[in-house]
């Protein structure tokens, strides 16, 4: 291999940061090939030893295989994801199969896993301490879980379908990123945009001029079924048009079209937990997860379902009223339909609240909310601070570097700060590891979140909405998660722990986003600098559980999709030409088939759960905020904003990862058992006394 390529070696920038700057397209994939025959290597090693399994020459040396493989894929996973082209995107492509070969001559390694076996056998035996011994333990559930105990036969057809599946998933994902730049919407005349600021219709010239359309607009479609511009235009056929174009992905024909990549998913996931014992794909998932069982999941969305489509109905009649009393006589009067309801719920907010996001967004300017917002509650939480450094290289000129600093002033972490929608960019926010904690490694966090706020035009500020100021707090959380990480194992690093857990600490953290004391201390003027007027705040606050109803709804009917496709036996999948017909008998068999309020994501590009790691798990979100009210009521209840309840937090939650049962370590954090109640009152889903 030439030297020239930085993947094939450590990288020499602190805590391994990724040297960008030398980093090129045609590294991957030389460099994948290398780590996958690195790794395998080294498992032959473990495998064929001659001297009876132990912790040390099993467990342990299997912890520390694969890091060349490891650091590759990390770097090409979050590069592709955040800032991806056409090379990255065929690299993607010839790998995934690839990748999940390798994975399975791992897992069905019959050698490698009688070593695993003989220890799971002594772990009584071996004193082992209470991490030590888990990993033991969940090292040989995964290789069951993955077919270790199937006959050969049965092997070489999960073999196949696992890479059938990779595949699928990457054509999935692929179709989704560049259907979204495909379905930009483009308007010849500047009044059909009527309702944005001037500096969005600007930025919606320039999208057209960047796409070939001189002296045209273009609104460009994030990944949600809602579109964010639709709150703002009155012209009720562009409102619409951009709604059809939003659903329409996928769905409509064409070479993006995901209809057949949805069914196959479906069905071979199907087969694959058919095949391991499993009576669906979602039964497989939630063996896994703090929920345990499909049976529990589905009940606790369809208590749910019932309030929260009724208030939505109770939504929709007082946006109907606004509606008819607006076009009262007329003959174009127009019965709610779900392009109208984001401008029209905001009409209702401000006639009850007496205020718009116009009037809030100049108080939420980015900057301000990152520094003395969002670092200034960890530093009160936590003690550490943050340095942003200028001497690191970026992948994107707007990307941020910042140094995580402990108390005492010693290096913690990295963090990287990736705020602006792209193209190149995949839709939503997240966030990803460059680097994971580990004692045995020696790693230490390097850590990045990534959100899709809209980039202004040059010179001009970035305003966000209350909800963008929610979501940068939620994916802090996500990183802290990562940064707090005090493990031995890679294993159990940061987020790895079952996926309805893992966004419980970061819904602890947005509640920071309201905290008085850390509302005043952000919550100013871009140019003025005065704080937010009081009775604005109020209003604002009190505004949170206003459109409740259609934002529950939204999501449950999207997590309901979820349960209902990988909830199938194998030959219950429908084919492509019947995946809509599915979808809509699905909603309706759930009650969720209210038709002014859509799924947030439709199954062809349902991003989360066809192309990510959520499928049969995106309940996750609502099931972890559960717990989330929870320990917003324990925070209130104990102090609030203080060190001394950061640190426990940090110690109880943040740094244990994936070492322990996960509401294990919430009931030692709260001291007692979770509850729904929080969550129904908090949602306005509590039922009337």
């Amino acid at each position: 291999m030439p030297t020239a390529n930085p993947l094939l070696a450590p990288s020499p920038l602190p805590l391994g940061y990724p040297p960008f700057d030398r980093i090129k397209d045609e590294h991957f994939a030389p460099a994948f090939d290398l780590g996958m025959a690195e790794q395998l290597s080294e498992v032959a090693a473990i495998a064929g030893h001659t001297e009876p399994a132990t912790f040390e020459n099993t467990l342990l040396a299997l912890e520390r295989s694969g890091q060349l493989l490891g650091r590759v894929s990390r770097v090409f996973s979050n590069l592709n994801g955040c800032h991806t082209n056409p090379t990255l995107q065929a690299v993607e492509k010839s790998f995934a199969p690839k990748l999940a070969a390798h994975r399975d001559a791992i897992l069905l390694n019959a050698a490698l896993f009688t070593r695993i076996a003989a220890l799971q056998a002594l772990r009584a035996s071996l004193a082992l301490d209470p991490e030590s011994d888990r990993l033991i333990d969940e090292t040989y559930k995964s290789f069951v879980r993955a077919g270790a105990q199937l006959s050969g036969t049965d092997q070489e057809k999960l073999r196949a379908l696992n890479a059938a599946i990779a595949t699928a998933e990457t054509a999935f994902s692929q179709n989704v990123l560049k259907e979204r730049t495909a379905s930009t919407v483009t308007f010849a005349d500047r009044a059909e945009l009527a309702g944005l600021s001037d500096s969005e219709i600007t930025a919606a010239a320039e999208l057209a001029r960047a796409l070939g359309h001189v002296g045209q607009f273009a609104v460009a479609i994030v990944n949600t079924t809602d579109q964010p511009p639709l709150a703002s235009l009155t012209h009720r056929p562009t409102r619409e048009r951009i709604s059809r174009a939003s659903l329409a992905r996928g769905s409509r024909g064409g070479e993006f079209d995901n209809r057949a990549q949805v069914s196959a998913l479906a069905r071979l996931r199907a087969q694959r937990a058919a095949l391991l014992g499993y009576a669906t794909h979602a039964d497989y998932v939630l063996e896994e997860q703090t929920a345990k069982n499909v049976a529990a999941a589905t009940a606790f969305l369809a208590r749910l379902a019932p309030p929260a489509v009724a208030n939505a109905r109770r939504e929709a009649a007082e946006i109907q009223q606004l509606i008819d009393a607006e076009f009262h006589g007329r003959p174009d009067r127009f019965e709610v339909a779900a392009w109208d309801w984001a401008l029209y719920s905001e009409r209702v907010r401000t006639a009850r609240f007496a205020f718009d996001e116009s009037q809030v967004k100049p108080y939420f300017e980015l900057n301000r909310v990152l520094v003395d917002g969002l670092y200034f509650s960890a530093t009160k939480l936590f003690g550490i601070s943050f340095v942003e450094r200028h001497d690191l290289p970026v992948y994107e000129p707007s990307v941020r570097v910042f140094d995580v600093l402990e108390a005492d002033g010693s290096l913690l972490a990295l963090f990287l700060f990736d705020p602006y929608a792209r193209p190149s960019k995949n839709g939503g926010a997240w966030m990803n590891e460059y680097e994971s904690q580990s004692r045995l490694l020696g790693a230490r966090p390097v850590i990045g979140n990534h959100l899709n706020i809209p980039q202004p035009p040059a010179g001009e500020p970035t305003l966000l909405t209350f909800d963008e100021v929610r979501t940068l707090f939620h994916e802090f959380g996500h990183a802290l998660h990562g940064i707090f990480s005090a493990v031995n194992y890679p294993r159990f690093s940061g987020t790895n722990v079952p996926s309805d857990f893992v966004e419980f600490p970061s819904q602890v953290i947005e509640m920071w986003a309201v905290w008085p004391e850390v509302l005043r201390n952000y919550a100013k003027h871009h140019r003025s600098g005065e704080p937010i007027p009081a009775e604005l705040l109020t209003k604002v606050l009190e505004a949170r559980k206003f459109n409740q109803g259609h934002a529950t709804t939204e999501y449950l009917a999207a997590a309901l999709l979820d349960l209902a496709w990988h909830g199938l036996p194998p030959a219950e999948v429908p084919n492509a030409d019947d995946v809509n017909t599915f979808e809509a008998a699905a909603l309706k068999r759930v009650g969720l088939d209210f038709a002014p309020v859509l799924p947030r994501y439709r199954s062809t590009y349902f991003s989360h759960v066809f192309g990510g790691g959520y499928s049969a798990s995106y309940y996750s979100y609502i099931w972890a905020e559960v717990l989330d009210a929870v320990a917003v009521d324990w925070f209130k209840q104990n102090g609030g904003l203080s060190r001394a309840n950061g640190d426990r937090l940090r110690e109880f939650i943040l740094a244990r990862g994936g070492t322990s049962d996960a509401l294990g370590l919430f009931r030692d954090f709260i001291g007692g058992e979770p509850a729904i109640e929080p969550l129904l009152e908090r949602r306005g889903l509590a039922p009337t006394p």
